[in-house]
């Protein structure tokens, strides 16, 4: 019998992960991090308030004169959804973009209508051609890549930054928050902005013209953020964001009806997440995903670990899912199950532009400073101390 999997005493993360190492203690270089992307990238209690006061100052003087001072994207998940009751708390001008890409459940629709209406926001809903969608998706997992959602998040991606050129809104609000997703193998997932290396993917799997897809290009990404100026703060990482407390306030505000599962605004993303992933490469993505609220102090690893051993799928449930998905991708079962079967490929065995987007990369450091706005930001840009 093979030996139990070596786990990180701090965190949930094993060495089913290669990259993985562990030190003196026993705690793996993951969460070790994940613990510094704290230090750097989230401002919490009230001195991030006051930074994040400064910033919507600064937001209210770039949009003034404008119908909106700031775009932000809504799915109809809790993390979007604060984040527009965020932007009316702070008497900000939003315009919320949903993307639609043929996926969404009819909970998560519920959720932006009541939350729109609720808030009084207008919304611009954008609609992808399914064909398009679908021949994307299916092109990705003919690559035997992990990271099928690349697909849609850099649609989402795209979608934001023509709408805020578009209309001359100088700031994107985003959703992404680092307390909640500080750690993430760097092979699970793969960087939403490459627009070369989904182009790349679609070229060699595709089986038609694209009509309708957002995509954005390096160059295009570019023009957007240093000629149009046009940056994103991630709201949710100023002042303490929880995720369970949030959850419990939009239900008293606008409605709101929470999710079973995490991401389950989609069905394709609870079947990527929850059967693909751990199926086809081994990613459990709960084990990222529970390790981050550790380090974040959002959750406990008794909790986790507990969590950990229930099942992911209801096998009825996931042989109705399986069905589902090859029908909406139309996939027969044998092709599905064909692929299912093929070996497993990383994101860099095709065309790519990663390099752009390595924060390493001391270009792309300047340029992620013009993009969050930091260069022009009163004070500059704000760093913690390493004990929170």
């Amino acid at each position: 019998m093979s030996e139990e999997p070596r786990r990180c005493t701090f965190c949930v993360m094993d060495d089913i992960e290669s990259a993985i190492t562990f030190d003196d203690e026993g705690r793996c270089n993951l969460c070790r991090d994940a613990e510094l992307k704290l230090t750097t990238d989230l401002f919490p209690g009230e001195e991030g308030e006051r930074v994040l006061e400064s910033v919507v100052d600064q937001i209210k003087e770039e949009g003034r004169g404008r119908e909106y001072d700031c775009v932000l994207g809504v799915s109809g998940g809790v993390d979007s959804t604060y984040c527009a009751y965020r932007a009316i708390q702070l008497g900000l001008r939003p315009l919320a973009v949903h993307l639609d890409n043929g996926w969404n459940s009819e909970l998560a629709v519920n959720n932006i209508e009541m939350t729109i209406r609720t808030l009084d926001i207008d919304l611009v809903t954008v609609v992808v051609e399914w064909e398009d969608i679908r021949d994307l998706q299916r092109s990705f997992l003919r690559a035997s890549l992990p990271d099928v959602e690349v697909v849609s998040d850099h649609a989402i991606c795209a979608t934001l930054y023509r709408e805020a050129a578009k209309r001359s809104v100088p700031y994107i609000i985003a959703g992404n928050n680092v307390s909640g997703e500080s750690l993430m193998p760097l092979h699970w997932g793969y960087d939403q902005r490459d627009g070369r290396h989904v182009r790349a993917i679609h070229r060699r799997f595709g089986e038609r013209k694209l009509r309708t897809y957002p995509g954005i290009s390096a160059a295009r990404m570019l023009y957007c953020i240093l000629v149009k100026r046009i940056k994103y703060v991630s709201v949710l990482n100023y002042g303490d964001y929880n995720k369970d407390e949030a959850i419990k306030l939009l239900q008293r505000e606008v409605d709101y009806r929470p999710y079973q599962r995490k991401h389950g605004e989609s069905r394709f993303t609870r079947f990527f997440q929850e059967y693909y992933l751990p199926t086809k490469f081994n990613f459990d993505k709960r084990k990222a995903h529970f390790s981050s609220l550790i380090v974040s102090g959002q959750m406990t690893r008794s909790a986790a670990l507990e969590l950990l051993e229930k099942p992911l799928y209801d096998p009825h449930e996931l042989e109705m899912d399986i069905e589902f998905v090859c029908k909406k991708l139309d996939f027969t079962r044998e092709e599905f199950d064909e692929i299912m079967g093929r070996p497993a490929r990383d994101h860099w065995s095709y065309p790519n532009n990663y390099w752009m987007f390595r924060r390493s990369n001391p270009i792309t450091q300047l340029i992620r400073s013009f993009a969050k706005g930091e260069l022009g930001r009163r004070g500059g840009a704000r760093q913690l101390p390493a004990k929170r």
